[in-house]
């Protein structure tokens, strides 16, 4: 499954939507999304929210749609 990660990229400050950026990730479950982030960055995850449908067809359309991936 696709998910789409809303993170501020440290712990530091004080989340503001402003500054909340984005990734797309594939992942088993949400745990297992929330897992691949925590072990492999510093990013402060506000909210994992799946793509499924209509929703991924539109994200997957937009220009700025990158899977990413970490090396194990």
């Amino acid at each position: 499954m696709i998910f789409k990660v809303y993170y501020q990229e440290d712990n530091i400050r004080n989340p503001k939507r402003e500054t909340t950026k984005s990734l797309f990730l594939e992942a088993d479950t949400e745990v297992d999304a929330r897992t691949l982030i925590e072990e492999n960055t510093d990013h402060n995850v506000e909210f994992i929210e799946p793509l499924e449908g209509k929703f991924l067809e539109y994200e997957q359309n937009e220009s700025g749609y990158k899977l990413t991936e970490f090396n194990s």
